[in-house]
């Protein structure tokens, strides 16, 4: 079982899910990066000019203080409205900073939006307030699946030993790993979400619309999500759990 109570990113299960921490640890080192220095800056002016009733000599002595950022405030800001390499530096800085992100960012929407022909198709339909799934095969590997199930939260009163409130289905949704696995989600009232953070999933579902997603899960384990739209007044009980196996157990599952 594969439980995750940690308030960072959940472990990647899938190669979606493990490029998002990726590019989200890299956007934060940026970010700390630019905290640090306007934070400096921010002490070093209250250090300055905390005291107005210094004089101009007492002033510029404080002024050496941390003086390798701003080697000559005192000279710049003495009636002096525009200085255009300063203009200049601190417009092209954060540009080439968005630049240096977009990239990544432009890889990782276009990694998460590829498709691949899918050896499983999962539909997913949202309705007040469960999920009803269909699996259908589509490949040789997996040629007579065809099922359905709905999933509905468990009460709280009828928890097992083990489980987890409002966490906890009756019917499990059991998916294979190393699979190439369609994500299609539409919804049969109002708009719902199919978010499982492991997988790097969040799927709209809305009434009279297609959307799809494609999943690969690395390997097996128990995925715990939850309906991330406000989709009435049971939002909050709509959980997901996604039980991953190996193919080989999923084949001969579905066989029995």
């Amino acid at each position: 079982m594969y439980l995750n109570f940690s308030n960072y990113l959940s472990d990647p299960a899938t190669f979606s899910m493990e490029g998002i921490v990726f590019f989200f640890r890299d956007t934060m080192s940026v970010v700390y990066i630019i905290g640090l220095f306007v934070g400096c800056i921010i002490f070093r002016c209250i250090y300055i000019f905390y005291d107005n009733g210094l004089t101009y000599v007492e002033l510029r002595e404080r002024c050496v203080f941390g003086n390798f950022v701003l080697t000559r405030i005192l000279h710049y800001t003495r009636g002096i409205k525009h200085y255009t390499t300063l203009e200049i530096i601190w417009t092209l800085v954060p540009a080439a900073i968005l630049l240096i992100i977009a990239v990544p960012s432009f890889s990782l929407l276009y990694f998460l939006e590829e498709f691949i022909e899918p050896q499983l198709i999962l539909k997913v339909e949202g309705h007040q307030w469960y999920w009803h799934y269909n699996l259908k095969g589509s490949s040789e590997f997996l040629p007579n699946i065809d099922e359905s199930l709905d999933s509905y939260l468990i009460p709280s009163d009828n928890l097992k030993l083990g489980q987890l409130r409002l966490l906890e289905v009756d019917n499990r949704l059991i998916l294979p790993t190393n699979t190439h696995i369609q994500v299609v989600s539409t919804s049969v009232d109002v708009i719902h979400s199919w978010s499982v953070p492991s997988l790097g999933i969040k799927l709209d579902s809305c009434p009279g619309r297609l959307n799809e997603s494609m999943l690969y899960l690395r390997y097996e384990g128990t995925f715990y999500g939850q309906c991330s739209e406000i989709c009435g007044m049971n939002h909050a009980f709509m959980p997901i759990v996604i039980n991953a196996i190996s193919k080989d157990n999923f084949i001969l599952l579905n066989k029995l």
